[in-house]
């Protein structure tokens, strides 16, 4: 395995590969991995022969300083991790390699930007085209492995992909889930040994959302009863919605044969997670 912190080093490598006739995969991670990142690895290992992948907190993605600061480091267990499932090269650059100017263009992905994530990160979606895009342009990977757990960023990479024309294929990895059910993510281990027995809820509630609304409740009234679940918990609930799963459009009534997914962000005191499900009516 290749670890290489500069933009020259990283395309030296892949101009080896690719003039020997291999394809190249690309897992982007920001560190901190666990298993639902394995698996991202893994479903590249089947596609592609080599295999990126980054370790990098991109700040321009944070629109909360604390959060930022907060967020876990472990690169050596991290290049430990990826070294044992077979990844081929991992870029590690410090800020300044990718950022050596402050970055001047702005993205503007439409409605995906207003809802959701975008509504209260407000600037998180162009810090994630901002990078999404270098690494595309620096990696030129064939395909490109996103977890389904951030349904609404592997949305926006997919506008990015289309309007810019990114020849790379794009995949949409399942959610990998702990045994009680909370979705792997790199922000449960800030959680204390009272907030992880909160956190399985919040599977729990997409759950009950699905099970409520295939039995023909009014979809607005399962809100309301995911608002009094959440109090009750004393988790603050941030949003709790029903999208067409396509292109994320708010739904409010369910239509047979249609794919919808539930989203939802909370925070379990000061430690936001999301999670989602999708289903088909």
């Amino acid at each position: 395995m290749h670890v290489v912190s500069t933009i020259k080093e990283l395309q030296i490598l892949l101009a080896q590969h690719r003039n020997n006739g291999k394809n190249i995969g690309f897992v982007p991670t920001m560190g901190a991995l666990h298993h639902g990142h394995i698996s991202l690895v893994t479903q590249a290992k089947n596609f592609c022969a080599v295999v990126v992948c980054s370790i990098f907190v991109n700040p321009t993605q944070f629109n909360n300083v604390d959060d930022l600061a907060n967020y876990p480091k472990t690169l050596e267990n991290d290049l430990s991790i990826l070294n044992t499932v077979g990844c081929d090269i991992v870029f590690c650059p410090e800020a300044n390699e990718l950022y050596p100017t402050k970055c001047q263009l702005v993205f503007d992905f439409g409605h995906l930007e207003q809802i959701m994530e975008g509504a209260f990160r407000p600037g998180h979606f162009n810090g994630v085209g901002t990078i999404v895009a270098k690494f595309f342009n620096i990696i030129q990977p064939d395909h490109a492995f996103f977890g389904q757990k951030d349904l609404q960023q592997y949305a926006i990479i997919q506008l990015l992909v289309n309007d810019l024309s990114y020849q790379v294929q794009l995949h949409c990895c399942a959610i990998i889930r702990e045994q009680d059910g909370l979705a792997m993510s790199s922000r449960n281990m800030r959680l204390n040994e009272y907030q992880r027995t909160l956190a399985p809820s919040i599977f729990q509630s997409l759950q009950t959302g699905e099970k409520l609304a295939q039995n023909n409740t009014i979809l607005a009234s399962i809100y309301n009863q995911m608002v009094d679940l959440y109090l009750d918990k004393n988790i603050k609930l941030e949003y709790y919605k029903f999208v067409n799963a396509e292109d994320l459009t708010e739904i409010t009534t369910l239509v047979k044969g249609q794919k919808v997914a539930i989203c939802v962000a909370c925070y379990i005191d000061d430690i936001r997670l999301i999670d989602n499900i999708i289903f088909n009516a």
